[in-house]
């Protein structure tokens, strides 16, 4: 199983519990989905009481990092990457009110058509503190960490960032598709399965439409502040793109993206300050997937969501993605609390969420590192105005 990748992993679970609870249902059998339902209330209470500890872990340090550069480009870049991913954000908004409520149907989520399906035992995990109060925390550690000289505290929240990285990548990620099958053996023995994967479709289908839509604009924009052939330069950037489909990570993809960037007549040592930064701080593919996955699953559960309540979600995701650990799923888990205390999401929709971004994760990762060639190429005319010298982009970076 380990050889296996995670995407199909994910698959096989989603297969799997709806198989189990299809025929559980038909046969009038509940044990095996009873097992399952035991083993997600579990899981689920411990992502219940990981999230605000991933949160203070990745958000802290991540904020620290980002306020101990200096330089002029620094800033441009950040508030570029920042204005990129809340337009991305805004954008997947107007889509997906256009576009979800004409094929996403309301979803029962705690009917079994009259059957108990309780798990056998429950372990309730209570949280060390509440989302909203890590964030708090991970925002007065980060910014405190950023302005004193010492290194020990952050020397601490690094270590202590390794330690929940490894619960996510070895006990997080592993028993997701797991969870994923609780889920939707529960789904499937309630008769909600065919409305569900109908909607998995379109949601997927929204997604990478828009954020290949997303690229174009980023390119357009680029292209007529910096004077170059937009058309021309996304084509350079199409082995970037490619590569960052099979590695999952903005990191992994660096060498690959500044070989590409480089090829659009960008400065080298521009490049090698934008393109390492703009592979932590800049996510709208993940933007666009965490809020069009997000309204969808809002309508499955009934409620409508309005800009009013998005906005600010995606105003908090665009800060909350600087800390997205560099591994496949990064950006979800750095959203989870924002999910949980902002959007009022549950197990099940925390679930859902979970699955839908690992099944499209790649793309989400091709169009942060192609948008990363865009910022790149502004840059590169703002340096060139501002007459920045490489003695500056090299203290910055």
């Amino acid at each position: 199983m380990r050889k296996i990748g995670l995407l199909p992993k994910l698959i096989l679970g989603i297969t799997t519990g709806a198989i189990i609870g299809y025929f559980s249902n038909m046969y009038d059998y509940y044990l095996i989905v009873r097992l399952l339902s035991t083993f997600s209330g579990i899981f689920g209470n411990f992502l219940a009481f990981i999230v605000p500890l991933i949160i203070i872990a990745f958000v802290a340090p991540g904020i620290a990092d980002l306020g101990k550069k200096a330089g002029k480009l620094l800033g441009i870049t950040a508030i570029i990457a920042y204005a990129s991913s809340v337009f991305a954000g805004i954008l997947a908004f107007i889509a997906g009110k256009a576009i979800l409520p004409n094929f996403i149907s309301v979803v029962d989520f705690t009917e079994q058509n009259g059957k108990s399906i309780e798990p056998f035992f429950n372990i309730q995990m209570d949280p060390v503190m509440g989302v909203m109060s890590a964030l708090v925390t991970a925002f007065i550690l980060g910014l405190g960490m950023a302005q004193i000289k010492g290194k020990a505290l952050l020397d601490v929240a690094k270590d202590f960032q390794e330690i929940i990285i490894k619960v996510v990548k070895n006990v997080l990620i592993p028993f997701i598709p797991i969870h994923i099958a609780g889920i939707f053996a529960k789904l499937a023995a309630s008769g909600e399965i065919v409305d569900i994967i109908s909607s998995f479709s379109v949601i997927y289908g929204a997604i990478i439409l828009l954020q290949l839509v997303y690229i174009a604009i980023q390119y357009l924009i680029a292209g007529s502040l910096s004077r170059k052939n937009p058309l021309t330069s996304f084509r350079n950037m199409l082995p970037a793109y490619f590569t960052a489909l099979g590695t999952q990570s903005s990191a992994a993809t660096i060498p690959v993206t500044l070989q590409q960037v480089e090829k659009n007549g960008i400065k080298k040592d521009v490049a090698d300050f934008v393109v390492p930064l703009c592979a932590t701080i800049h996510l709208a593919g993940d933007t666009i997937t965490l809020v069009i996955s997000s309204m969808a699953i809002m309508m499955m559960s009934g409620t409508i969501p309005e800009l009013s309540m998005i906005l600010p979600f995606i105003l908090m995701l665009g800060i909350t993605m600087v800390a997205a650990p560099g591994i496949p799923g990064g950006g979800v888990m750095a959203a989870l609390g924002l999910l949980e205390s902002m959007l009022g999401f549950g197990s099940h929709q925390i679930g859902l969420m979970i699955a839908i971004h690992f099944a499209q994760d790649s793309f989400g990762t091709a169009t942060n590192v192609t948008g990363d060639g865009a910022i790149a190429m502004v840059i590169d005319k703002v340096s060139d105005e501002k007459t920045i010298i490489p003695e500056e982009i090299e203290a910055s970076a």
